[in-house]
């Protein structure tokens, strides 16, 4: 038997359970309530971040009460705890951003004014740069609780995963997929993380078979900007990497709060650098003045 602790959330359900069935029949959910969850309509940046999504399960796994834990990378910090690794990443889910309308409208069609929804510093610097005429309001709750509020009028339209969405099997009627190129993905967007002690080699050994080689470099890409520059959740920066016939193409931004102050870079390398490029990639912007638009503290060490 196989323990695989996860949120109760109805998508991390349903991420745990394509974990599972990567794994075998003899792999049982473990479903957990985090803080994160008890705390559902409280911002994140107030009280702790997005680790308060991962802690309790982690205290878990340490406890060896689960033997793996299944994560929304995007929610992960830079550095798994001591004697805890990130072992596997099954195949990527739909990076992009979506914007979800209660009638048709792209984001460059909606009115000026016009409410939109999100609790992401990073959505709201994206939007407010493309679009500083807009109203963007913080939202929270699950993907379901989000779509609520938008049908009800509180909102013209919400920024969605489209990740989240596609596994969940929703198809909101007034959907505008935004290119991941302008529109930058958070890091680990769209992507599972499989987390499991770093000393049970029996684990480590059964989760290669659910790990994707592919999106395994660009975990490592991501992740690697992700430690180099510092950030936090507050921190309003992103990156997206996809690999293209052996080739790694990462674009990145870090952002003001509000919008006005957007710096943009692209690089590409093999696969096997991919946390080469990452931290390159970070290294570029911190050369453009990144720590001085907003709140970075970035790395020194040699690795990310």
């Amino acid at each position: 038997m196989i323990r695989i602790g996860t949120r109760g959330s109805a998508l991390a359900l349903a991420q745990a359970r394509s974990v599972a069935a990567g794994l075998g029949a003899d792999a049982e959910l473990v479903p957990m309530r985090t803080e994160g969850d008890r705390l559902a309509e409280a911002r994140l940046a107030a009280v702790g971040g997005k680790g308060l999504f991962v802690r309790e399960i982690e205290e878990a796994l340490l406890r060896r009460d689960i033997d793996v834990a299944v994560h929304s990378l995007k929610d992960l910090p830079a550095e798994p705890p001591a004697g805890l690794v990130l072992a596997a990443f099954p195949p990527r889910e739909d990076a992009r951003d979506v914007l979800a309308a209660r009638a048709p409208a792209t984001l460059e069609g909606l009115r000026p004014g016009a409410v939109v929804g999100t609790s992401s510093p990073r959505r709201r610097a994206l939007l407010l740069a493309l679009r500083p005429d807009l109203a963007v309001e913080p939202i929270r709750g699950n993907v379901d609780t989000r779509l609520r509020k938008l049908a009800n009028g509180g909102f013209e339209a919400v920024i969605l995963a489209a990740a989240g969405l596609r596994r969940l099997g929703l198809a909101p009627e007034h959907c505008q997929p935004l290119d991941p190129d302008t529109f930058v993905p958070a890091v680990g967007q769209g992507i599972i993380a499989v987390e499991a002690r770093t000393a049970d080699r029996a684990t480590l050994a059964r989760l290669e078979r659910i790990d994707d080689a592919s999106t395994h470099a660009c975990a490592l890409a991501e992740r690697a900007y992700l430690a180099r520059l510092g950030a936090s959740c507050t921190t309003p920066m992103a990156a997206h990497a996809r690999l293209d016939r052996g080739t790694l193409r990462m674009a990145a931004i870090v952002a003001s709060e509000d919008g006005r102050h957007v710096l943009r870079a692209n690089a590409a390398a093999p696969a096997a650098d991919a946390e080469r490029l990452g931290r390159d990639l970070a290294d570029t912007l911190l050369a453009k003045g990144a720590a001085d638009i907003t709140n970075l503290k970035p790395s020194t060490g040699a690795r990310s």
